[in-house]
């Protein structure tokens, strides 16, 4: 049996159980309800699991590695960034997001929820809302069919376009029938295939260079500043890398699974979970990017043509086809787990957050769950209409689309979560002026601070502002946010007291 054969049979097995998820999750899926959220009954581990491997995509396998390989540890700043800003979220948004979502109104969107918790009247929110996720996911799910057309041109020979067509095939047939629990669901298959492989290829090429210390001598010697966190690094870059962090507070596919847990007391064990899950699978992709500095400092006629497919060649060099087929099916796993998700996010924009809004009579249960698989096919289509052409790096898709969401989500979720005079005028103001932000800072002269500061910092203080002007006490949504709070503090209370019994 040849190499490829070996390999394809892994990644048919992979599609296989990927579909077979989707359409189990199918069975489960009655309502709109389910379709977007759920029926939020995600038990913590499923949560975290699904967070994780939505969140990461083809980044964490393929851009991370890469930017290492190329340039050292300077480029591990950006996963210090992202860890930081995960616990945050888990420590500090996922229990009053979970709270408030289901005292006001059991919101199972983003923009569902800021339109309840502001009770603007006009519905402008919800419209802005749903525009700023549509126009980023676009972007953001088009970096995931880039990964899967250079997976397929790597690994397999094929055609760019061929690959990135077959990934998109198979997981819109997954998240079509399944829905959200779909997308969920295998989000923790991959996840638990991601951390596999980002264990299992590092470990096994380290005993391939000889171990740790012949490793370290040879990354020196081809690259003398590679070991190095500070070497090469500028104070911006630092900034900038740290800034990714800022982004998670903003990000739809992540923070929806906070809002389909169990419970507000799961966020404590789903931390704990998630974050153990992060730390160690980004520390594979940065060794397996040292390893691929050692191991091709020797053969440099053999070293990868892009360095964003180092993982993808050295899980081929060191195992046996099968098992090198399966390794590459974490790749996919990456790359499908979060377009899964982002698709979910993005049809539910369209339809509960825009085409509802339209119509006089809301359609039925049934009709809008197919209104959602539309939306997904749409959506997708789009994107791989914007990949078709290959102009753009993984990385820089994920960073743009990253920053837009952290820049016009992530402060008026914070505001919203923890400070009562937000108004529907000051979040609407915030939300757009931080995605304009995101989109032209990249043609000023300071374009090398990365734009999520700016656009973050300019989203907060214009919400701020226009808030505190246009402020008018509520007694609905006083009642509401201290209903919000209370619950959130109960929760608290109940780890606490699951703490101290155990």
């Amino acid at each position: 049996m040849t190499q490829e054969i070996s390999q394809t049979i892994a990644i048919v097995i992979y599609f296989a159980g990927m579909i077979a998820i989707g359409l189990y999750a199918n069975s489960r899926t009655k309502n709109l309800d389910d379709y977007m959220l759920g029926g939020r009954n995600l038990k913590p581990g499923v949560a975290a699991l699904s967070a994780g491997a939505s969140d990461m995509s083809g980044w964490l396998l393929l851009g991370l590695p890469g930017a290492v390989y190329v340039s050292g540890l300077v480029e591990a700043w950006i996963a210090i960034g992202l860890t930081v800003g995960a616990w945050v979220n888990w420590k500090f948004i996922a229990p009053r997001l979970r709270s408030y979502t289901e005292v006001s109104h059991n919101s199972i969107t983003i923009p569902s929820f800021l339109d309840n918790r502001l009770k603007g009247g006009s519905r402008l929110l919800r419209i802005v809302s749903g525009l700023i996720i549509l126009v980023f996911f676009t972007f953001y799910v088009s970096s995931g069919m880039v990964a899967g057309g250079l997976f397929f041109q790597s690994s397999f020979g094929s055609t760019y376009h061929v690959g990135m067509l077959l990934v998109v095939a198979v997981t819109i047939s997954y998240t079509l029938f399944g829905g959200f629990l779909g997308a969920t669901y295998t989000d923790v298959a991959q996840g638990l295939l991601m951390f596999a492989a980002l264990l299992l290829v590092p470990i096994v090429g380290v005993i391939n260079v000889g171990g740790f210390g012949p490793m370290a001598e040879r990354i020196t010697a081809v690259n003398p500043d590679a070991l190095s966190l500070v070497s090469g690094a500028t104070a911006v870059g630092v900034i900038s890398a740290l800034a990714w962090g800022l982004g998670y507070f903003g990000q739809p596919h992540i923070i929806v699974r906070f809002m389909a847990m169990r419970s507000p007391a799961d966020a404590k064990q789903g931390r704990r979970i998630g974050l153990s899950w992060m730390i160690l699978s980004v520390l594979g992709a940065i060794a397996t990017a040292l390893v691929g500095i050692a191991y091709y400092g020797n053969r440099p006629d053999e070293s990868p043509t892009d360095p964003e497919s180092v993982f993808l060649d050295l899980a081929q060099v060191f195992f046996h086809p099968v098992i090198a087929g399966f390794v590459l099916a974490a790749v996919l796993a990456a790359i499908m787990s979060t377009v899964s998700s982002q698709l979910i996010v993005s049809s539910s924009a369209l339809v509960e957050d825009l085409y509802k809004l339209t119509v006089k009579r809301p359609p039925s249960e049934r009709k809008q769950v197919w209104m959602g698989r539309a939306g997904v096919g749409l959506v997708a289509l789009v994107a791989t209409v914007l990949a078709w052409e290959q102009n753009n790096t993984i990385l820089g898709l994920v960073a743009f689309a990253w920053a837009g969401f952290g820049a016009s989500f992530g402060p008026i979720v914070i505001l919203s979560l923890f400070w009562r005079k937000l108004t529907n005028a000051g979040a609407i103001t915030g939300m757009i002026l931080g995605a304009v932000t995101v989109f032209v800072w990249t043609t000023t002269p300071w374009a090398d601070l990365y734009e999520i500061i700016p656009g973050f910092v300019v989203s907060t203080v214009a919400a701020i502002v226009v808030s505190l002007l246009t402020y008018r006490r509520d007694e609905d949504i006083e009642r509401e946010f201290d209903a919000a709070v209370r619950l959130a503090h109960a929760a608290e209370d109940e780890m606490k007291a699951a703490k101290a019994g155990a």
